[in-house]
């Protein structure tokens, strides 16, 4: 079982057009749909269309629509309830793939929803299933108005104040503020999920433009992260596929070009495919093999749509194993050969 934290959920609204997007004037849809949202109530989707047990835990009203979405979908979840109405997003996506978002600023959360929302995560942690406790936390997403940045930090403790030697271990999906504020106050994820910006952004080292030309600028970034109590590094790298950075080891994967129909999603269903085979016992480099099938399914799917597993081609994604423990940059050389390659 897996357990999602979402405390800036939306109703994400995707509108489709027949060409490209032309600023000021009036275009028709071609489509048009709308599904629950947030990074990790989008996680807890694909984990769930995939067969594996998750539960979102989200602020909202009972009869916001965003709850409503979960019904209909089958999504397990426990909500703390709020007055005002959980936020809606607008995403315009174009026949060639090209996805412009709009995301809204969200209701505030006040000290007391707060601290009720974490107490209401802790609990969900603690409830044991015929596979026994969660296995796993994610910790996802933007923070509403009045969250102070170090929010995701103060909830990994309580969690594992809480739960002690049980507590489930703990992925961090989020950027800015709130994911710099994790890492400076001590949140010591097992797993984070940057793309190179955020990457850049949490180490202040390189540009997301360089991380992304050169992977092995990206394991050099990642040990940074290690250094700073991280268990793993989970970077995806545009085009250049995903890294996986480890103490043990790192690894790089890619797949051929899919033909993109809609980017939304695809970092959260990498997210979740990642997990989904780290609970089956699936080694590090075919966890990484999962995670990018799943991102790539996502882009390829129309929408809001999230991959299952059965949409998945991780048979088409080839996996590079990095040479030393620390992969061949962690020496500052960015100019090692890979050691080893699989399919």
């Amino acid at each position: 079982m897996i357990i999602t934290l979402t405390a800036n959920p939306s109703l994400d609204r995707t509108v489709g057009l027949p060409g490209a997007l032309v600023r000021g004037a009036v275009q028709r849809a071609s489509a048009s749909e709308e599904e629950s949202g947030g990074k990790g109530v989008n996680v807890a989707r694909a984990l769930t269309v995939s067969g594996v047990k998750a539960v979102a835990v989200l602020p909202g009203a009972d009869a916001d629509p965003v709850m409503g979405g979960l019904r209909k979908t089958g999504v397990e979840y426990v909500n703390l309830p709020i007055e005002a109405p959980l936020r809606s997003n607008i995403t315009l996506t174009e026949p060639d793939g090209t996805t412009t978002k709009v995301n809204a600023p969200g209701p505030p959360l006040n000290p007391v929803e707060q601290e009720a929302l974490i107490a209401l995560l802790v609990g969900a942690c603690a409830v044991k299933d015929g596979s026994g406790s969660p296995a796993w936390v994610v910790l996802a997403g933007s923070l509403p108005p009045g969250v102070p940045p170090d929010f995701y930090a103060v909830t990994a403790s309580a969690v594992r104040d809480r739960l002690g030697p049980e507590a489930p271990r703990i992925a961090l999906d989020s950027s800015g503020p709130p994911l710099t504020g994790a890492l400076l106050h001590g949140a010591g994820p097992d797993l984070v999920k940057p793309n190179a910006e955020e990457l850049a952004e949490a180490t202040g080292f390189s540009s997301e433009a360089a991380l992304e030309e050169d992977p092995l600028l990206a394991v050099r970034a990642a040990h940074m992260l290690l250094g700073r109590g991280v268990g793993a590094v989970l970077a995806t790298l545009g085009a250049k596929g995903a890294l996986l950075v480890t103490a043990e080891g790192s690894w790089l994967a890619s797949r051929p070009p899919v033909q993109a129909r809609s980017t939304v999603g695809a970092g959260d269903s990498a997210l979740a495919g990642y997990l989904l085979a780290e609970v089956a016992g699936l080694s590090p480099s075919d966890c990484l093999r999962q995670a990018v099938a799943h991102g790539a399914a996502a882009a390829s799917l129309p929408g809001t749509r999230l991959p299952a597993l059965a949409d998945t081609d991780p048979a088409a994604v080839t996996v590079t194993a990095l040479n030393g423990p620390g992969g061949p940059a962690a020496s500052g050389t960015s100019t090692a050969s890979p050691s080893k390659e699989e399919r």
